[in-house]
């Protein structure tokens, strides 16, 4: 993947260019809406089996925050918060049906969030309480982008900056004085040598510069002291990224550093509810740095400046968090309001969600991917999370042995336990920081009881042993397997540590970190594995799996389905990758019946 996107497009015209991009972005969402509508004409019981439905919802109230509240009785869906559902009565197609946003799954209640917006009737919901089934949701918001993208071809910034930069024709130039200047700025905040070149390239470059941060390397923290910077300058800077969490992360980070730095949110309110210290408004017209000759920061999706959210509102420096996970029209969107261009991100871990298979790969990669390795983008390269035993695998994979930790103290690094474990000794020694535990089942494929009833069982005898809810985390393929985990530690512990401990696919936990991280990699079955081979095995996705801890990773599965023969060499060559993180854990075996319960020692291997 090259800057020079005209050589793939075979044309150096701009308009082309633009037009392959518009039919990018009406191919995903073509492509979104057929799987959601093939799930939709499944009959009820299938779309329920294969989690993309609730049904036997019970409307009972509204929450202290104005949400619908539903009990289900029976729900093992694939649902998250965040998620957009359908709230119907068995017809998914049904143009009456309510559109709403999962805001609290409890397992056995739900609570949804309903668009205030023209045509909303809520009647049904309150006359006929019972009844109600929960399908999976669409939200098309494809002309947002191909209006960007129009505009793009037209306007200023586009054509003498987004455009030649995006095509190869246009290259960043830095201006070494201000680089200097950046340098001492950046020592003076205590940053690492890396983290200075960083700060200073991004601080002094007249278009765009990219900073590529692995695992626990402080990219976070660059971006914060970077934003806190230019709006000090007095620049108006805009804060962006794919989720709403990463901007909050984000922003979170810059009030910790430079607390007296002018910053807002502008969005959703509901989206707000993880921010500290930080103001949030529905749109900045309401925002008092609307008024302000000052600078500032202004937290936004790339979406806003598209509405009356941000509409009209220019920044000096766009900002974006997450970058790896950023397509090219949606990074357009979010340029269009400024002037150059400041990308953080990690093309070695998640790449772009996305549904369609498109006839012009160069442009389906991120934004970051693209503009990569191109002479203008610093690697951080120490990690003040990972110890040495789980800096070694992902170093050799993923970033050509660079990555080590920042000092001997980090590098050190053990798990410490206020009480010894009372069960899973072995597998729980703070001396083995990293562990596969072999179930040895072969035939499972996205949930496993036994496998769930295990993962659990260590998270309560870490709990026993004094570790804090809040540094335990589980990291699964599927959300299945997720719901199974979570409401079996339900059954096990309080309800406030339960939701305490994060149980979450690899897209929720990008970004974050914990002192243990248990991986339940589920599957076993080789024949459904090789069918979901590029998700399953995907290099990016196990990259980010086992570098959440900081002290100890413990791996729960099977090793058959290390047996996965794919037909592709470059999936044959992720499932060996998979295999080479597993040989280079301290292996275990664990017999278990087939509810969980440990029936075998673990012997270790």
């Amino acid at each position: 993947m090259g800057v020079l996107i005209l050589s793939s497009t075979k044309c150096n015209d701009p308009s082309h260019f633009l037009n392959g991009l518009v039919h990018f972005v009406l191919d995903e969402r073509d492509a979104q809406k057929s799987a959601v509508e093939v799930g939709w004409r499944k009959p009820l019981p299938d779309r329920v089996a294969d989690g993309y439905a609730i049904e036997n919802l019970r409307f009972i109230g509204h929450t202290q925050e104005g949400h619908l509240e539903f009990s289900c009785p029976h729900n093992r869906s694939r649902f998250r918060e965040g998620d957009i559902l359908l709230l119907d009565r068995g017809n998914p197609f049904d143009p009456s049906n309510i559109q709403a946003n999962l805001e609290v799954d409890d397992g056995d209640h739900l609570a949804v969030s309903i668009a205030q917006g023209a045509g909303v009737n809520l009647e049904p919901v309150y006359r006929e309480p019972d009844g109600w089934i929960a399908d999976q949701g669409y939200l098309d918001l494809s002309s947002f982008i191909v209006d960007a993208l129009r505009e793009v071809g037209s306007t200023t910034v586009g054509t003498q900056r987004i455009l030649p930069l995006l095509m190869g024709v246009r290259r960043p130039c830095i201006n070494t004085a201000i680089c200097d200047e950046g340098l001492d700025i950046a020592q003076s905040l205590g940053l690492n040598a890396d983290q200075q070149e960083g700060f200073a390239q991004s601080y002094a470059t007249d278009l765009a510069w990219l900073v590529q941060g692995p695992p626990g390397t402080g990219k976070t923290r660059v971006l914060a002291h970077l934003a806190a910077q230019l709006a000090s300058d007095g620049e108006r800077v805009l804060v962006t990224a794919f989720t709403h969490r990463a901007i909050n992360n984000a922003l979170n980070k810059l009030t910790e550093v430079s607390p007296t730095t002018d910053l807002a949110k502008i969005g959703a309110l509901r989206r707000a509810d993880d921010l500290i210290n930080v103001s949030a408004y529905g749109e900045f017209s309401g925002c008092p740095l609307e008024s302000s000759d000052q600078g500032y920061v202004i937290g936004v999706t790339p979406f806003a400046p598209r509405t009356g959210r941000l509409e009209g509102v220019s920044f000096d420096t766009v900002i974006f968090d997450e970058a790896s996970q950023i397509t090219l029209p949606l990074a357009i969107m979010g340029m269009l309001p400024g002037k150059r261009f400041i990308f953080f991100g990690d093309h070695r871990q998640l790449p772009p969600v996305l549904v369609g298979r498109h006839r012009d790969g160069s442009l389906s990669g991120s934004i970051f991917e693209i503009l990569a390795g191109h002479g203008f983008d610093t690697m951080l390269t120490q990690t003040y999370r990972l110890n040495d035993v789980l800096t070694e695998w992902p170093s050799r994979s993923f970033y050509d042995s660079r990555l080590g930790p920042i000092s001997k103290k980090v590098a050190e690094r053990r798990i410490c336990y206020p009480t010894p474990p009372a069960r899973f000794t072995d597998i729980l020694d703070s001396a083995l920081p990293k562990v596969f535990v072999d179930l040895e089942h072969w035939r499972v494929t996205t949930r496993h009881r036994a496998e769930a009833q295990v993962v659990a069982d260590l998270i309560v005898t870490l709990r026993e042993c004094g570790i804090a809810p809040d540094q335990i985390g589980v990291v699964t393929p599927y959300r299945a397997q997720g719901r199974e985990i979570r409401s079996i530690v339900r059954t096990l512990l309080p309800k406030q540590e339960a939701r305490g401990i994060i149980v979450d696919t690899v897209e929720r936990m990008q970004g974050q970190e914990r002192d243990i991280v248990i991986v339940s990699l589920t599957t076993s079955n080789t024949a459904f594995a090789k069918q979901v081979a590029e998700f399953f095995f995907q290099p990016q996705r196990i990259n980010v799996a086992v570098t959440r801890p900081s002290c100890k990773l413990i791996i729960v599965g099977s090793r058959h389905v290390l047996d996965t023969q794919p037909d592709e060499p470059e999936q044959q060559q992720a499932v060996d990758l998979l295999r080479d993180l597993v040989n280079s854990c301290t292996y275990f075996t664990l017999a278990t019946d087939g509810a969980g319960r440990i029936y075998g020692e673990t012997a270790p291997r």
